[in-house]
C-alpha cells in the first residue's frame, strides 16, 4: 500500500532500532480516510475466504479492524487485555507478551462471541514478535473457529513474527513491511 508507506515516511517517528511511533495516524489519533483504504485493501486480499468475524486486540487494532469488518459486513470483536466486571465466568483466555510495553497480559474473550461455525480474520496494527497474533489465534482455536488469515497494518520484517506465524501455517498479509530503521529512517521491503 503505497499511501500507507508515504504516511509512515511523512508522519511516523523512529524512536530506536526497533520502535516506530505512529500515534498521529494509527495508534492514538486515527486517520479515518486511511482506515477506510486499509479496510478495502484487506477486504480485497481476503475476499476469497468466507469471513464471519474480524478479531483484534484492544486498543490500537480496533480502528483498522472495524473498517475491515465493515467491508466484509460482519461483526468486529476486540479482545480485552483486562477482564471487565461485566464479563461473565465463561471466558476464553490466553497470555500475550508485549515487547514494546514489556508486559504480559492475560487476554480474554467471552465464549459466546466465537463458535466452531466462525471463519475469523485476525487484524492487528503491528507485527513484530507475533505474540498478539498467536494469542488471538489461540482464542479462536479454543472456540473451535477457523483462522482464515492474519492481516497486519505494519510489519517489522526484521523481527521474527512473520516466520513464526507462517511456520504455524497461517496466511499473513502485511500492508507495509519494514526491513530496518537504519539511520533513524524507515526502510521498506523491495525499496
Amino acid at each position: 500500500m503505497e499511501i500507507l508507506k508515504k504516511i509512515i515516511k511523512d508522519k511516523a517517528k523512529v524512536l530506536d532500532e526497533s520502535v516506530l511511533k505512529v500515534d498521529t495516524f494509527l495508534t492514538h489519533q486515527v486517520d479515518i480516510n486511511l482506515m477506510d483504504l486499509i479496510g478495502t485493501e484487506f477486504y480485497q486480499r481476503f475476499s476469497n475466504q468466507p469471513i464471519t468475524k474480524v478479531i483484534t486486540l484492544e486498543s490500537a487494532g480496533i480502528a483498522p479492524a472495524a473498517f475491515v469488518a465493515q467491508k466484509f459486513g460482519v461483526p468486529m470483536i476486540f479482545v480485552r487485555k483486562h477482564k471487565s466486571i461485566t464479563m461473565d465466568k465463561e471466558m476464553l483466555e490466553a497470555s500475550v507478551h508485549s515487547f514494546t510495553k514489556q508486559v504480559t497480559n492475560k487476554i480474554t474473550l467471552s465464549k459466546d462471541l466465537l463458535t466452531s461455525e466462525d471463519c475469523v480474520l485476525i487484524i492487528d496494527d503491528f507485527l513484530a514478535q507475533g505474540q498478539a497474533a498467536l494469542g488471538l489465534s489461540d482464542l479462536c482455536h479454543q472456540a473451535g473457529a477457523k483462522v482464515a488469515g492474519i492481516g497486519i497494518v505494519i510489519e517489522k520484517s526484521f523481527q521474527e513474527g512473520r516466520l513464526l506465524l507462517e511456520q504455524k501455517g497461517y496466511h499473513v498479509e502485511s500492508l507495509a513491511r519494514i526491513t530496518s530503521f537504519e539511520n533513524n529512517q524507515v526502510h521498506f521491503l523491495n525499496e
